[in-house]
C-alpha cells in the first residue's frame, strides 16, 4: 500500500472522530488501569461471555458514564435491570496498521460505547452484568474486522471511585449457549442461536445470573489481556452512531386472534409484524425438559433462526442474533402450553419523516420504502438484511437520496460513519465499493457515492469537518481517470485488482456501460468542484472545470443518435444510459423531450438500483407525469402485493425482498412535494411543489435544524400551503400555477398579491419572481399559511 495513503487514512478517521465524541460522551474515558478482559482461553468463535462486578456506591454523582469496549456486541444489566440491549458496532473505525492482503490480516481499531448508568445506581451495592457476545469470523462481504479475541474493556468514573475492568470481574462462558453450531450463512457474519435452558444460568428469572442475588463465587477471575492499544484490538474511538431505539417487548398483529394462553399442536404459528423490521423473538412457555422450539421468518434468503431447548416449568426465552421478516414462524412442540408470543423492535433513530398524500398507490410506495431504509440500517447501512448486511457504496448512494426525507440524527451519523469507513480504507487511491475488508472496485458506484453521497451529506448536513477529511480521496480518486485526445475519460475497467465492471441488476443485453460511466464521471466532476469551493480548493475548481468543459461537447459527439448510445442504437436504447446523461448535467437540455418520449417512457430495463435516477430524470426534463406514471409501472405488482411490506432488489420481483436501492421516496419527496435544502444544513429550503394529479400532500422532514411540517391542498380553484419551519432557516416557497393563472395570494390571511402584482408587505415575507411554473416568496422561519385562488 502506497504510504502516504496509510497515514492519510489514520489521520482522518483519528482526527474526526475523537473531535466528534466530544458531542456524544459526556465524560471523557479514563482508560488508566482498565485491561481487555476474558476467560484464560482465548475464546473459539460463536462465544457467549458473562462478566459480573460488584462495586460499593457511597454517594451518586449527577452523571456517571459507562464507556464499554467489546469484540463483537454487549448486552448491560445494572443492579439486574436491562440498561442497554445490544451495545457496540462491527468493528473496523480505522486502521492501526498497514494492510497486509496475501496474508489476510487487517488490524483495525475498536468502537467503544459511552452509556449513562446514573439513573440505575444505588447507595451500596451495585452489580454491573455484562453479556458479550464474540462473532470471531469475517465475511468477504462483510463489515466486521475479527480481532481473533473475544474481550471487554471497561472504564467508568463514579464519583471518586474508578472502576475498570481487570482481574476482579468474575467471569464464565455462558453455558446455555451452544457455540458449536455452523454459522447461518457465508455471506451473514451473526450466527443463529441454540439456547439449552437446561444448561443456563436461570436466564430470564429472578435468579437470572445478572440479578444481584446470584452466586458467582464459583466463577472464574477474568484474564487481562492487555491495556488500551494492545493488539489485536489496538486504539479505541468513540461510536458516534447514536444507542439503537429500543421499542419493548411487542405483540404481534394478529395477537388477539391466538387467544393466550393456549396450547400448541405442533404446527407452524405464524405470527404478524407490522412490517418488515429488524426484532429479536420472545416467548414465554410451560413446557417439559427437553421440548425444542424453532423459531424463523419468512426471508427469502439467509436466515438467522433461533433454537430453545426448554426446561421444565413455565420460562421464558429471547433470541439475540437478530432477524427479520414480514412474519415470525415458531414450531412449538405438540402439549406445550404457550403464554406469550412477542417481538422487541430495535431501529436505528425514530421514523421521523412522513409522508401522505391523497392517492393510495404512492402513499404506500412511500411506506414501503421507508420501510426498507429502516430495515437495511444498523451497524451500518447495508444492501439487504437477509443475504450479506454489506456496506456496498452504491447501495449508500441510494439511501442517501431519501434517508435525508426519512431518518433522525442515527441516519445521519451512520452516512457518515459509511463516508468515514470507505474513505479511511481506499488504496492507491481508489474508493472502494465494498468495504472494509475488499477494496473492490465498481467505477460507476464509487463515483455515484462521491457526488450522491458524500457531497449531499454536507448538503443536508452543513458538516464541514468531515468533507475536509473525506475531500482528499475523492480529489485523488477522480485524478486516476486520464483524459484522452477526445476530450473523455479513459473508460476505467480492471485497473485495481480486485474490480468488478458492473452497472446495475436490469437487463443486461442493453447496458450501455461507457455512457453511464463518462455520465457518473461528469457529475462527480460536478460535486467534487462544489466541495473545492467550499474548500477553498481554488486549483482543484479549475481543474474540474477544464475537465466539464472538455467532456461536455466531446459526450455530445461520441454518443447522441438520437438518445446517448455508444453503439448500435436500435439495440442500446438504454433508459440507464440516458438518465444518468440528464442528471448528471452532461445532457444537452434541447434534448431532453427527445430522450423522454423516445427512451424514458417506452423502455424500463433498469433494475431498482438505476430506477430511481430515471424517475429523476423526467422530473428534471419538466415530465412529472411520466415520471409518477413510470414509477406506477414499475412497483405496481409490488404495491399491490399486500403480504409485502419492503420492496424487492429487482422487477418485478427477485433477489432480496428488502433491498436498500429502492430510491423512488426520493422522487416524491424532493420533486413532488418539492422540498429540498438550497444552501448547506437546510438554513435556506425550497418548497416548489408540482403535485401532478395529486391534491393533498402531508409531509415531515427531520433536518438538522429541526423538523419540518407542511401540508398542502390543490382543488380546482385553489392551492393552499401549512408550513412550519424551524428557527433560523429561511424558506424559498414556489407557488404553484398549475397552468393556471393565479388571481390572488393571502398569506396569514393578508392579501399580498393580485393581477400579478405584490399589492402589500407582510414582516417576514419578500416577493422574489414568477415564472411559467411558480410565483415565488422568501419567508423566515416561523408557521405560514398561504392561499392562492386561480382565475
Amino acid at each position: 500500500m502506497n504510504s502516504k495513503y496509510s497515514k492519510r487514512k489514520f489521520l482522518v478517521l483519528i482526527v474526526l472522530l475523537c473531535t466528534t465524541a466530544l458531542s456524544f460522551a459526556t465524560t471523557a474515558p479514563n482508560w488508566n488501569g482498565a485491561q481487555w478482559i476474558w476467560q484464560q482461553e482465548d475464546s473459539p468463535s460463536n462465544t457467549w461471555m458473562s462478566f459480573r462486578k460488584t462495586v460499593t456506591v457511597n454517594d451518586i454523582p449527577e452523571t456517571v458514564d459507562a464507556h464499554i469496549a467489546v469484540d463483537s456486541k454487549f448486552w448491560l444489566w445494572i443492579n439486574g435491570e436491562m440498561v442497554l440491549f445490544e451495545g457496540g458496532l462491527s468493528r473496523g473505525p480505522s486502521q492501526a496498521g498497514e494492510w497486509n492482503r496475501k496474508a489476510k490480516i487487517t488490524p483495525a481499531n475498536s468502537w467503544y460505547e459511552t452509556v449513562n448508568i446514573q439513573p440505575y445506581l444505588k447507595k451500596g451495592k451495585n452489580t454491573i452484568a455484562i453479556l458479550v457476545w464474540y462473532w470471531g469470523r469475517e465475511s468477504h462481504k462483510g463489515t466486521h474486522i475479527d480481532s481473533g479475541k473475544g474481550g471487554l474493556l471497561f472504564s467508568s468514573e463514579i464519583g471518586n471511585q474508578h472502576v475498570v475492568s481487570d482481574k476482579s470481574w468474575n467471569v464464565l462462558q455462558h453455558t446455555g449457549y451452544n457455540n458449536t453450531i455452523a454459522p447461518a450463512s457465508k455471506a451473514i457474519i451473526q450466527y443463529s442461536v441454540m439456547f439449552n435452558s437446561n444448561n443456563a444460568l436461570n436466564d430470564w428469572t429472578e435468579k437470572a445470573w445478572y440479578m444481584p442475588a446470584f452466586n458467582d463465587a464459583k466463577w472464574a477471575k477474568a484474564s487481562e489481556k492487555g491495556a488500551l492499544g494492545v493488539a489485536p484490538w489496538y486504539n479505541v474511538e468513540p461510536n458516534t452512531v447514536p444507542h439503537l431505539i429500543n421499542h419493548g417487548l411487542q405483540n404481534y398483529e394478529n395477537h388477539n386472534a391466538l387467544q393466550f394462553p393456549f396450547v400448541s399442536d405442533g404446527k407452524v404459528i405464524k405470527v404478524k409484524l407490522p412490517f418488515n423490521k429488524q426484532i429479536t423473538p420472545y416467548l414465554e412457555v410451560e413446557a417439559n425438559a427437553g421440548d425444542s422450539i424453532f423459531i424463523t421468518t419468512d426471508n427469502r434468503l439467509n436466515r438467522i433462526n433461533a433454537t430453545y431447548i426448554t426446561k421444565v416449568g413455565t420460562q421464558k426465552f429471547e433470541s439475540y442474533s437478530w432477524m427479520n421478516g414480514n412474519e415470525v414462524r415458531y414450531t412449538i412442540p405438540k402439549g406445550v402450553k404457550v403464554k406469550a408470543l412477542k417481538y422487541r423492535w430495535m431501529s436505528v433513530g425514530e421514523m421521523a419523516g412522513t409522508f401522505k398524500v391523497d392517492d393510495p398507490f404512492y402513499d404506500r410506495l412511500w411506506w414501503m420504502g421507508n420501510n426498507t431504509l429502516f430495515v437495511c440500517a444498523r451497524d451500518n447501512f447495508m444492501d439487504c438484511p437477509d443475504r450479506e448486511r454489506a456496506l456496498w457504496i452504491g447501495d449508500v448512494a441510494d439511501q442517501t437520496g431519501y434517508l435525508f426525507y426519512a431518518m433522525d440524527n442515527a441516519g445521519r451519523q451512520l452516512l457518515k460513519k459509511a463516508i468515514i469507513q470507505t474513505t479511511a480504507f481506499s488504496e492507491n487511491g481508489v474508493l472502494g465499493a465494498l468495504g472494509p475488508l475488499r477494496v473492490r472496485e465498481l467505477v460507476s458506484q464509487s463515483l455515484q457515492f462521491i457526488a450522491q453521497s458524500i457531497w449531499p451529506y454536507y448538503l443536508n448536513t452543513g458538516d464541514k469537518e468531515t468533507l475536509e477529511k473525506a475531500y482528499p480521496f475523492v480529489y485523488d480518486y477522480l485524478a486516476l481517470f486520464p483524459m484522452q485526445k477526445n476530450g473523455l475519460p479513459e473508460y476505467r475497467k480492471k485497473k485495481s485488482p480486485d474490480s468488478w465492471d458492473w452497472v446495475d441488476w436490469g437487463v443486461k443485453k442493453t447496458e450501455d456501460k461507457q455512457p453511464i460511466q463518462m455520465a457518473f464521471y461528469y457529475l462527480a466532476l460536478s460535486k467534487a468542484k462544489e466541495m473545492a469551493i467550499v474548500l477553498g480548493k481554488t486549483e482543484h475548481v479549475k481543474w474540474y472545470t477544464n475537465r466539464m468543459e472538455a467532456m461536455k461537447p466531446a459526450y455530445q459527439k461520441a454518443y447522441w443518435k438520437n438518445g446517448y448510445y455508444s453503439t448500435k442504437p436500435e439495440q442500446l436504447k438504454d433508459d440507464r444510459a440516458n438518465a444518468i446523461a440528464i442528471v448528471s448535467g452532461i445532457a444537452m437540455p434541447e434534448y431532453y423531450d427527445q430522450i423522454v418520449d423516445n427512451v424514458l417512457i417506452p423502455n424500463r430495463f433498469s433494475s431498482p438500483h438505476f430506477e430511481w435516477i430515471a424517475e429523476e430524470a423526467m422530473c428534471i426534463a419538466g415530465r412529472h407525469k411520466a415520471s409518477l406514471a413510470r414509477m406506477k409501472a414499475q412497483y405496481q405488482s409490488q404495491v399491490d402485493k399486500k403480504s409485502m411490506s419492503t420492496l424487492y432488489e429487482m422487477f418485478p420481483r427477485g433477489g432480496s425482498y428488502n433491498h436498500a436501492w429502492n430510491g423512488s421516496n426520493k422522487i416524491l419527496s424532493k420533486y413532488i412535494a418539492g422540498v429540498y435544502p438550497t444552501q448547506p444544513a437546510w438554513s435556506e429550503f425550497a418548497v416548489k411543489p408540482t403535485l401532478v394529479h395529486l391534491k393533498s400532500i402531508e409531509k415531515t422532514i427531520p433536518t438538522v435544524k429541526g423538523n419540518i411540517h407542511l401540508k398542502m391542498n390543490k382543488t380546482k380553484t385553489t392551492y393552499q400551503l401549512q408550513l412550519e419551519s424551524p428557527v433560523t432557516t429561511t424558506a424559498i416557497i414556489g407557488i404553484p400555477k398549475s397552468g393556471k393563472q393565479i388571481a390572488i395570494i393571502e398569506i396569514n390571511g393578508k392579501l399580498i398579491w393580485k393581477k400579478g402584482k405584490q399589492k402589500a408587505q407582510l414582516s417576514g415575507v419578500s416577493y422574489v419572481d414568477q415564472d411559467e411554473m411558480f410565483v415565488t416568496f422568501k419567508v423566515t422561519s416561523g408557521d405560514w399559511n398561504i392561499k392562492a385562488t386561480y382565475k
